[in-house]
């Protein structure tokens, strides 16, 4: 019997580890894919929004070259955290039911079985994508994730989207050769840009470097062609890939078969305790970016660490 299994080895999972082992909890970290694995899936040259002293977990310094660390930095900060730390994580092993039984939880895994106190559910959002629900969108020249331009050399691409995603994968593309444009569905590239990226997509935009249709969106894709709904009527465009960076949302359907209950807003955003962080079920505690339902952009790495805390003290406390 854990005293506490944190499922999800993302930044904020491993803190959750290293506060229960501060606190002389019995704990297990377990994650279906690699350590921090939404990280290891960014873009190979993504560079993170925030500074490497937000990024900081267990009071392990990270130093990186540039104020701004990137993704291959990243990997070997956690990686070194996970080591100096002792950290007890299982990876490559996928949840498969999570069950209240009385006052523990029953946890089967694609490996094992598991009873816990309590558990906290760290699962981060980058799992699932939302979907353009469009003909064609099955295509194999369709993707959600995106990791490297070199595929697109020479290639007409779509990528859709303005948030930074979407607009570091249409500079990129374009300056690796490949032939770029944006369909956006509001009117502009959203202000949550990258202050620093902004002014490059939209002076590539300008110059007709980048092409880019505003409050328009795809309505159908085809093996060499994308049929696009514009203010001006509808457009077909030549095509080789559609890159879809549309976003992403939380695994809700492991929350609801737990039982937590969703507030009744825009967002679904979950119940939780913003002092304990525990969910309306007793010992179900949610941290990172899962308590802002589908406002993905409320908690990250810099903001959400202090959810460890909250949950371990709140877990040493109990009886």
């Amino acid at each position: 019997m854990l005293d506490v299994l944190i499922i999800g080895a993302g930044p904020i999972g491993l803190a959750c580890g290293i506060e229960a082992k501060k606190k002389g909890l019995s704990y297990l970290i377990i994650d279906k894919g690699c350590l921090v694995n939404s990280i290891y899936n960014y873009p190979l040259n993504m560079t993170f929004f925030s500074t490497s002293d937000k990024l900081e977990i267990g009071e392990v310094p990270f130093i990186s070259h540039g104020s701004k660390p990137n993704r291959f930095e990243a990997l070997e900060y956690y990686r070194r955290v996970a080591s100096s730390q002792q950290l007890e994580v299982n990876l490559y092993e996928k949840v498969e039911t999570v069950k209240k039984e009385g006052q523990h939880f029953s946890i089967v895994s694609s490996k094992n079985n598991y009873q816990a106190k309590s558990i906290v559910l760290s699962t981060g959002f980058y799992d699932y994508p939302y979907m353009m629900n469009v003909p064609g969108e099955e295509l194999s020249k369709v993707t959600h994730y995106y990791d490297e331009p070199h595929p697109y050399f020479r290639q007409k691409i779509i990528v859709v989207g303005a948030a930074n995603s979407a607009v570091d994968v249409a500079l990129e593309t374009y300056r690796k050769g490949a032939d770029v444009t944006m369909v956006v569905r509001e009117p502009s590239i959203l202000e949550s840009v990258k202050y620093w990226v902004r002014p490059d997509i939209e002076n590539r935009i300008k110059e007709g470097s980048i092409k880019a249709h505003f409050n328009s969106q795809i309505t159908k894709i085809e093996e060499h062609k994308v049929t696009v709904k514009t203010p001006e009527g509808i457009i077909e465009l030549e095509n080789d890939f559609v890159l879809a960076m549309t976003g992403y949302e939380p695994n809700f359907s492991m929350m609801e078969s737990i039982g937590i209950d969703f507030q009744n807003d825009e967002f679904r955003t979950p119940v939780y305790s913003e002092t304990t962080n525990e969910s309306n079920v007793t010992g179900a505690y949610l941290a990172g970016v899962v308590c802002g339902g589908l406002k993905t952009n409320k908690w990250f790495i810099e903001n959400s660490r202090v959810h460890a805390v909250n949950i371990m003290n709140d877990i040493a406390e109990k009886p």
